[in-house]
């Protein structure tokens, strides 16, 4: 016999995301005493105390951080089999989050084809920077996550994806453009003397960068940090200064010759995309699917990104 209930481990569950009931019984549609009585009832059965009081906050303590990834995974379980007996749907609602580049450019025909295999499920994708996307994969709000930057961390899993890379870009009338007609590429000494527009920290794309500027960053002028790359894009055609983005972001402004590409050919500007998912993560059949799909994509993409040319 089972001596707890579903409601029990979602009331567990959403105050251990929000760490205080009012917030949580909101969200349940409950009262607070109903939310406070289910919470006390599975701490009494399991002579457990899976949270810290820390004046109105309730913080998860060790007993707590080892209960919320099971308890996530039979939730997930059991909301694809109330899916399945009230739909007969295959695939469930899921929850994707992407940085800023993939969201763009990439996610959304991967979500037009998902929703065409699938169109009974729901898919709701949530555009971030790498590290938001990390720590909302960690704290299950999200399924899984398409990022760009390079992480650990042992509650993740992190599979390989597709290969990109960053380039160098300005305005046709900048004086580095005309430079690297002479000269076949920007030097050390041209990068250090540019003013740059950047991403901000915490970016995977900004990651990148500072990862092939390395030996430079302390002599580089970074004039601005942007969180957007059609910001930085339209400050770049504004001449006030140059950007590295990913590719897969200028290919159009390249062809209408807005920006052109500056060739850096000392420094690698090559990096790697990333799926992650949390390792206890229940993988319901619409996350499978997603997964395989991102997977299949690999199939219709250059796993080698050649870098745009450069006008002579």
């Amino acid at each position: 016999m089972v001596h707890f209930t579903l409601r029990q481990l979602q009331v567990f569950l959403a105050v251990a995301h929000y760490e205080h009931l009012t917030r949580a019984a909101d969200t349940l549609s409950l009262s607070q005493s109903a939310t406070s009585s289910a919470l006390k009832d599975l701490e009494t059965q399991f002579s457990l105390t899976l949270f810290d009081r820390v004046g109105k906050r309730l913080q998860l303590n060790e007993q707590g951080r080892l209960l919320r990834p099971k308890a996530e995974a039979l939730l997930a379980q059991a909301q694809e089999l109330e899916q399945s007996l009230r739909q007969h749907a295959q695939a469930g609602p899921i929850s994707v989050g992407a940085t800023l580049s993939i969201g763009n450019y990439l996610a959304v025909g991967l979500m037009a084809e998902y929703m065409a295999q699938h169109p009974q499920s729901t898919i709701r994708l949530d555009v971030a920077n790498t590290h938001q996307i990390v720590q909302k994969i960690l704290n299950y709000e999200l399924d899984m996550g398409l990022i760009e930057g390079e992480v650990s961390h042992p509650e993740l899993h992190i599979e390989p994806w597709q290969q990109d890379t960053l380039v160098v870009f300005c305005h046709p009338n900048h004086p580095l453009a005309q430079r690297q007609r002479t000269q076949g590429g920007l030097t050390d000494d041209d990068l250090q003397h540019a003013t740059w527009i950047l991403r901000e920290t915490g970016s995977g794309t900004r990651q990148a960068f500072d990862r092939a500027m390395h030996g430079l960053l302390p002599n580089l002028h970074i004039g601005l940090e942007l969180q957007h790359t059609e910001a930085i894009k339209r400050a770049v055609e504004a001449q006030l200064g140059i950007g590295c983005l990913s590719q897969i972001t200028l290919s159009d402004a390249f062809s209408s010759g807005r920006l052109v590409p500056l060739a850096v050919p000392q420094r690698d500007f090559s990096r790697q995309l990333y799926l992650i998912t949390h390792r206890q993560k229940f993988l319901s059949t619409g996350l499978k699917a997603w997964i395989a799909l991102c997977q299949q994509s690999l199939h219709d993409t250059p796993t080698s990104p050649s870098t745009p040319s450069v006008p002579a």
